[in-house]
Order: C-alpha cells, then sequence, then structure tokens
C-alpha cells in the first residue's frame, strides 16, 4: 500500500477564479464588415472555421457570425448576393474581455444562447474567442 500525502487547504485560502483569458482560443479568421454573406462563407469554409469574428474599417471587432447563422441568412428571403455583414450584425457585440470570469462568461453565453464569444481588450480590438466545449 502506498501512503499519499495531503495538504490541508487553509480556510483563509482565496480562491482565484479562472478567467477568460485563461481559456480562451486565438482569434482566428477576421473579416471586414464590408464583405458580402457569401464570400464570407467562402472565407469560413477555406478556413474550416464555425465562426469568423468581423471587424470594421479601423480593425475594431463588430460581432462574431457562425456558418449556421450565415446560413440561414442566406436561404431567406431577403438575401441577395451584395448583402453586406455589418447589415446582418446588427449593434456591436456581444464581447466579454480577458478579465471577464468564466462564470460570468458562462451565464451570458448561455442566456444568449450563444456558441462563441469574442473576446477583445479595452479598445475594442479582437484577442481571442471563447467557445463553449463540443
Amino acid at each position: 500500500m502506498t501512503l499519499v500525502q495531503m495538504q490541508s487547504r487553509s480556510a483563509n485560502a482565496t480562491v482565484v477564479p479562472r478567467t477568460v483569458n485563461d481559456v480562451m482560443e486565438a482569434a482566428g479568421p477576421q473579416v471586414c464588415d464590408d464583405m458580402t454573406v457569401e464570400v464570407a462563407m467562402a472565407v469560413m469554409a477555406s478556413a474550416r472555421a464555425d465562426h469568423l469574428l468581423v471587424c470594421d474599417e479601423d480593425g475594431l471587432c463588430t460581432g462574431l457570425v457562425t456558418q449556421s447563422q450565415l446560413a440561414a441568412i442566406r436561404d431567406s428571403a431577403a438575401y441577395t448576393d451584395q448583402l453586406r455583414l455589418r447589415a446582418v450584425l446588427g449593434e456591436r457585440g456581444p464581447f466579454a474581455s480577458p478579465a471577464t470570469t468564466m462564470a460570468e462568461a458562462d451565464h451570458a453565453m448561455r442566456y444568449r444562447r450563444l456558441a462563441a464569444l469574442p473576446v477583445v481588450d479595452e479598445r475594442g480590438s479582437p484577442l481571442g474567442v471563447l467557445a463553449l466545449a463540443r
């Protein structure tokens, strides 16, 4: 029999919550918001990505689109091959900061039914993506 030495945890020990920065993925493919839905779908397919970060002309993140979102837009009656990503994104966000706790991010993603959440710095530049485990 092998003895295992255990260390007791102090009652005053501070538990540091994990943050988005600890688990986010690299930003991955980024496209400009003036790109058409059709071209964005081609970029996503060639990159074999489930999502694309969308940025404005200043390089600031405006949102994230998924393959299923773009497919639904393409299959809608209002779709034209000239439809731009900025027209389908709507308002900016939602985003997480690298300091957002995992508990906060998990709650936000479940509440909004998001599979992925862009992580941006204080200026709005994309740093990465927090994606739900598959």
